[in-house]
């Protein structure tokens, strides 16, 4: 089951009233948002008779936010307990992160929270997030090679910068970049704040003796690390260590909801949690 089960069966019965709640960690560059506009309009499209409500797990983003804008962003909590409220009996909490990490399992404990309530909703379930399982890694390979960038050359590179965690899930990707190198060796996985690191792209870029490489986030959004510590022109910026290296880094600022192939399979993800519903 592709799913993270949290079941009630409290309080009296009640009409059905089943809803998605879609979980990303968030953006606060407006630029980004359009990834999330993707993802909710594919998502609407294969429940065209299913409320979709939003929520975002980080505290940070969500000041930000409401900070600069005025618009309030709901926590994972506070969109349950606004849909509890609304009379939803079923809710599929789909993650929209990248690994299972710390993120992810904070999702998971709050739907498990809102499940045990006493008069709460009758059943939610929560989708994994993009990789999880073995299949889940072949497939997000394949869509990666299927969309590089189409003006890429063989001998050229694709550096992907994925975020990093200090969780255990950080393997994930090493693991795809197992995936990846069966595909095209000249992919690269490299992340911010865990493994492999720039380091390691770097040590492998040389040992090719590839000169280009394309900068793609793997992340959701191309945000804030893609444009700053990927593109921006800081020193310690991935586009300016490898060109202080002798590379020539050629951004893409893309965040992976922008790409539908990705993003049609968290939509699986999601479906293989509603399907319990029915």
């Amino acid at each position: 089951m592709a799913v993270s089960p949290a079941m009630a069966g409290h309080g009296k019965s009640k009409p059905e009233k089943k809803g998605i709640l879609l979980v990303a960690f968030g953006t606060s560059v407006p630029e980004a948002r359009p990834a999330f506009d993707n993802i909710d309009a594919k998502v609407k499209a294969a429940f065209p008779d299913v409320e979709v409500r939003w929520a975002y797990t980080s505290h940070i983003i969500r000041t930000k936010v409401a900070k600069e804008t005025g618009e309030e962003l709901p926590s994972p909590a506070e969109a349950l307990a606004k849909m509890m409220a609304d009379g939803f009996t079923h809710v599929a909490v789909q993650s929209l992160h990248t690994i299972p990490g710390q993120e992810y399992h904070g999702l998971v404990e709050t739907a498990h929270a809102f499940a045990t309530m006493p008069k709460g909703m009758k059943r939610i379930l929560v989708g994994y997030p993009l990789l999880s399982t073995s299949a889940d890694m072949a497939e997000v390979a394949d869509a990666i090679i299927a969309t590089l960038p189409k003006e890429r050359k063989a001998d050229e590179a694709v550096v992907l910068m994925g975020h990093g965690t200090h969780h255990p899930a950080d393997v994930y990707y090493a693991a795809l970049q197992y995936y990846l190198s069966k595909r095209d060796p000249n992919v690269f996985v490299g992340t911010v704040e865990g493994h492999p690191t720039l380091d390691d792209v770097i040590a492998g870029l040389k040992a090719k003796d590839l000169k280009t490489a394309y900068l793609v986030p793997f992340m959701s959004v191309a945000g804030d690390h893609a444009r700053n510590d990927m593109a921006g022109d800081e020193p310690d910026s991935w586009k300016s260590v490898l060109t202080e290296q002798g590379f020539k880094p050629i951004p893409v600022l893309r965040g992976t909801a922008e790409v539908d192939p990705i993003v049609d399979i968290w939509i699986e993800h999601l479906k293989g949690a509603f399907s319990h519903f029915e």
